[in-house]
């Protein structure tokens, strides 16, 4: 296929959910740009790998600027990545606090914020954000104070006013 395939960011993407969805995509016939810490090599042609830590703003300046390069454009971004570290919230530390919050938002925005510029150039796209159910089913016995402050932010529904998503890149 041309430039017409369509493409997708996927963050996180080494294993677990992040792994399941390049498959998915790659399925539904997409180019997959797939950035993780810990992401393997591949022959596969419609697969970009761009290793790295999502937290890191230049992650994402590469994973956007390189899938452009490679495949010409970006249809899908699936924040994936995403840290979580089960302790009771009075024994978190600092560097805890600021792990979690480097990925789990520094990273989102980071990585979103080039997307959806790319794709307001396109006329649309899709942002696709993964969180967890611990936001609103809490498990007793899984402390998970700060993955639900910072993923649970993420669940946020956006004004949909068009002033807010300009082009209408959010579905």
């Amino acid at each position: 296929m041309g430039a017409e395939q369509k493409v997708a960011v996927i963050t996180g993407a080494s294993r677990g959910i992040g792994a399941a969805l390049v498959k998915a995509y790659l399925d539904r016939g997409y180019r997959v740009v797939a950035t993780a810490r810990s992401v393997e090599p591949t022959s596969n042609a419609d697969i970009l790998v761009v290793p790295g830590d999502i937290a890191d703003r230049q992650t994402a300046e590469r994973a956007i600027s390189e899938g452009l390069d490679r495949f010409g454009r970006i249809d899908t971004l699936v924040n994936n990545a995403g840290i979580f570290i089960a302790k009771p919230f009075t024994q978190y530390t600092a560097a805890d606090f600021a792990s979690i919050l480097n990925v789990n938002i520094a990273g989102f925005f980071h990585i979103t914020q080039r997307a959806v510029a790319e794709m307001e150039k396109q006329g649309g796209g899709h942002v696709v954000q993964i969180t967890t159910s611990l936001i609103d089913l809490a498990i007793a016995g899984v402390p998970s104070v700060l993955a639900s402050l910072t993923k649970g932010s993420l669940n946020a529904r956006p004004n949909r006013s068009r002033s807010n998503m300009r082009s209408g890149v959010f579905a």
